[in-house]
């Protein structure tokens, strides 16, 4: 009878450690905190129901409500009647699901890393396009500056020139017509400038 409930208690404590390992981290193995507080209940009742029996052993009961105690305890503990095996059973079963919790979970995480990553490549690739046609956008118009630029230094170094030819010519034709001539050209442009005033300001 003793070493029945020698066995129950060593499975009453390896579901204890089960739930404290599951307990650091329950989002690994898939358990929320009602599921582990419902179990920790399980056990403290499991618990106090072997300290019971084992009270009523050592005070030297009748037989007969020892076993009566023997089986409501079996029932409660393994939830079968006179089987041992069941209990090894679901403790094995619910470590293998808590480790197959943990692969899924963590095979969950792994993809969701594997899809942040990608997520923030396309947007570091969309980032580098635009990037790119900044700056394609930018040569572009330097492009063209510099081209509207060459353009203005060619037509002011035509205007130089023909500036450059114009005051030769104009001083071959001061030389030519001596200071009588300038005179008469200054009085000539003159007398236009007046021209022009009048009609432009008093008609």
């Amino acid at each position: 009878m003793l070493n029945q409930l020698m066995h129950l208690q060593l499975l009453v404590d390896e579901l204890e450690k089960t739930i404290s390992v599951a307990a650091r981290d329950p989002s690994w193995y898939g358990i929320d905190e009602v599921e582990l507080e419902k179990r920790r209940r399980w056990t403290t009742t499991a618990r106090n129901q072997l300290t019971n029996v084992r009270k009523t052993v050592e005070a030297g009961k009748p037989r007969n409500t020892i076993n009566a105690g023997m089986s409501g305890m079996r029932q409660e503990l393994m939830r079968h009647p006179n089987n041992h095996s069941s209990s090894n059973e679901k403790l094995n079963q619910f470590r293998s699901q808590g480790n197959d919790d943990f692969i899924s979970s963590e095979s969950d995480r792994q993809l969701l890393l594997v899809r942040q990553q990608d997520e923030e490549l396309e947007e570091l690739s969309a980032s580098v396009r635009r990037i790119g046609g900044v700056g394609l956008t930018i040569h572009e118009e330097l492009t063209g500056q510099e081209k509207i630029i060459h353009d203005l230094g060619l037509d002011v170094e035509s205007a130089s020139n023909r500036l450059d030819f114009l005051q030769k010519k104009v001083e071959v034709v001061m030389k030519k017509v001596g200071i009588k001539g300038q005179l008469m050209m200054i009085m000539f442009l003159v007398i236009m400038f007046i021209v022009l005033f009048v009609l432009v300001f008093f008609t």
